[in-house]
């Protein structure tokens, strides 16, 4: 009973380090990966009023959003922008930008 009480618990605690691990990851690839010029440091202050605030965006739509920018399926307004910058990032690093954003109050 001990050993098992020892397992679920090494579990739980890898799958928050990993939830945090990605936040950080997404955080720091909003840095690297430039978001930041356009839509704020804190992603709730876009350097044109034109710009949206990203900050605490649903992940799964801003994932939809980022990857429909990249492919050119969205081509409209800010998007042209935004598309040779997204050509830098990978689906991966786009899951872990929405997922921190989301995250972001």
């Amino acid at each position: 009973m001990r050993k098992l009480i020892t397992t679920i618990s090494t579990i739980v605690l890898i799958g928050f380090s990993y939830a945090t691990m990605a936040e950080d990851d997404g955080a720091a690839l909003y840095q690297s990966k430039t978001c930041w010029s356009c839509h704020g440091k804190d992603a709730k202050t876009p350097l044109m009023p034109v710009y949206p605030k990203i900050a605490g965006q649903n992940a799964e739509y801003a994932l939809a959003q980022m990857k429909d920018i990249k492919s050119g399926t969205r081509n409209n307004g800010q998007a042209a922008a935004m598309k040779g910058v997204m050509g830098l990032v990978s689906d991966t690093e786009m899951e872990a930008i929405a997922k921190w954003l989301s995250s972001v109050k």
